[in-house]
């Protein structure tokens, strides 16, 4: 357990920022790649991952961003200032 413990890097970030979301949506594909299957060796997981990612930048791959601005004003109502005539 030490060892993966010492290999970890922990980042503090927000966790409501969009971009987190859409790290999250880039790992989910990864992972749908079979990325997130028993790879023997570490070095090979580098070679795969760096595959896909070149394969992914080539086709200036996009994420479907469906959270809209209605959806931001349901669920983060309390954020917003009410104005009232």
């Amino acid at each position: 357990m030490g060892r993966i413990r010492d290999m970890l890097e922990i980042h503090y970030t927000p966790k409501h920022g969009s971009w987190l979301n859409m790290a999250e949506i880039e790992l989910s594909v990864l992972n749908g790649h079979g990325l997130s299957d028993r790879i023997p060796t570490m070095e090979r997981k580098e070679q795969e991952t760096a595959a896909w990612n070149r394969v992914r930048n080539e086709k200036a791959s996009k994420i479907d961003w469906r959270f809209t601005t209605a959806d931001a004003r349901i669920k983060l109502k309390r954020l917003y200032l009410q104005f009232h005539s």
